[in-house]
């Protein structure tokens, strides 16, 4: 049979299967289907753990996607020595009706070099094959959908009343027209999920608000095991029996909001008593097994950020972000904005605190594109942050319209997702330019208003 041909009938949706779920060192693979268009095919993508894009050629697609449907019939179960041969063999026989001449040998050892070359992506090695990774503003024009949609559950205000256990002096979502526009039901946001696997998107972030004020946030999550899945939370209510209910419904990551390991600052800045819950929560889901991040949005008052480093370090935290602050919401605030850093202030902040994590084996970045300088990242050996709002992200609001992305709440809405065709929304001329700004990748955030 033709590649082309075999693709077109069989290769139609977005194909994923989790290596060694039960961790530490859970591959996450999203393969994504080539687009056909004006006679033309865009490559395969392979997305790991919702991160790393690596382009897949016709027989590597076909064969990585008739492993997946093999792979895919044991889950939930351990699988024996005999049933891999199984899988080995089912693949090659597929395979085969496509490249009749390929020898089964070439075939497995083909299938062995590609699960070893994504655990080299996924946990950071060295890849000892060649591949060419690639830049998602190259690949923009042939996308489809983004890679990751934060779905904001929980509204910041609810029935009239403040929604969120915290009050944060910088809360980007505060104060703005899509936090009263009411929440989404259980099975409305199940629908959501169900509507984005159909669309293709291999990652999910729970955010809010607060996602955690939701109580149906469990069967949610487990509604999403299909995707990469990760939690934004202040932590607030991580407690050990919380954790564990979130391991056990296989969240992929946990990211924790945390200001300052000075009591007072921290709790000053998200408006209520607070320090002691949130470091117990960054206990909690460590002694849990979660893999978590802890950001910490710096200004003014935080700026002694390596002091914060060290401390959780000392907790056996291992990933930190760090970020300027979001100039929407509260952060429009005269209160907030005399508490902002100017670059050359963050700059000055984060070269400290990537000396101290690269002393101390902490894996660090910077979030906020357009801050700083390219050069000093490159300097400092961090990545570039740039803008992915209709590219790599977008969001989807309390009562489901489509944004830009989660602090883009304020005009620009894109769409509604349980009402709305999803091409019309991917393709709506704002969408669009947006989309074409992020390709650029200039490293700029569009919404950031100077001090």
């Amino acid at each position: 049979m033709n590649p082309r041909k075999y693709m077109r009938e069989n290769f139609t949706e977005v194909c994923h299967t989790t290596l060694n779920p039960e961790g530490p060192g859970v591959v996450r693979i999203h393969l994504i289907p080539p687009k056909y268009e004006g006679g033309k095919i865009a490559p395969s993508i392979a997305i790991i753990n919702g991160q790393d894009i690596i382009p897949v050629n016709y027989s590597w697609s076909i064969l990585l996607s008739e492993f997946i449907k093999e792979v895919n019939k044991y889950h939930g179960k351990e699988v024996s020595d005999a049933e891999v041969e199984s899988i080995l063999e089912n693949t090659c026989t597929a395979v085969k009706k496509v490249f009749p001449f390929a020898s089964r040998k070439r075939l497995k050892n083909d299938i062995y070099t590609i699960m070893e070359t994504f655990k080299q992506v996924a946990y950071g090695e060295e890849v000892t094959t060649d591949i060419g990774y690639l830049n998602i503003g190259d690949y923009a024009e042939n996308m489809k959908a983004p890679h990751r949609m934060d779905i904001m559950v929980s509204a910041m205000e609810k029935n009239g009343c403040w929604n969120c256990n915290q009050c944060c002096v910088h809360c980007y979502a505060a104060g703005q027209s899509e936090a009263v526009e009411g929440e989404l039901s259980t099975q409305e946001w199940k629908t959501v999920l169900d509507k984005l696997r159909e669309i293709g998107i291999p990652q999910v972030t729970f955010t809010g608000g607060e996602p955690t004020m939701r109580d149906d946030l469990f069967e949610l999550i487990d509604h999403a095991r299909w995707f990469v899945s990760r939690l934004n939370t202040n932590g607030i209510k991580l407690t050990k029996d919380y954790c564990k209910k979130l391991y056990e419904c296989e969240i992929d990551s946990v990211q924790i909001t945390f200001y300052s390991n000075d009591r007072d600052i921290h709790n000053k800045l998200v408006g209520g008593n607070h320090f002691d819950e949130t470091v117990a929560g960054i206990e909690n889901a460590l002694e849990a097994g979660l893999n978590i991040s802890v950001n910490t949005p710096l200004c003014t008052l935080n700026r002694n950020y390596v002091d914060t480093l060290k401390f959780l370090k000392d907790k056996g935290v291992m990933y930190v972000t760090c970020s300027g602050l979001i100039t929407t919401g509260n952060a429009l605030t005269e209160t907030s904005e005399s508490l902002q850093l100017s670059p050359g202030e963050i700059a000055k902040v984060l070269a400290d605190a990537s000396d101290f994590a690269y002393e101390n084996g902490m894996e660090i970045s910077f979030t906020s594109p357009g801050w700083i300088d390219d050069e000093f990242f490159k300097e400092h050996a961090l990545s570039t942050p740039n803008c992915g709002a209709c590219l790599s992200n977008m969001a989807v609001t309390p009562g489901g319209n489509v944004v830009p992305c989660q602090s883009w709440l304020s005009g620009d809405v894109l769409g509604n997702i349980l009402k709305d065709d999803w091409d019309k929304i991917w393709n709506n001329e704002v969408c669009r330019k947006r989309r074409e700004y992020s390709a650029l990748m200039l490293g700029r955030c569009p919404l950031r208003r100077e001090k």
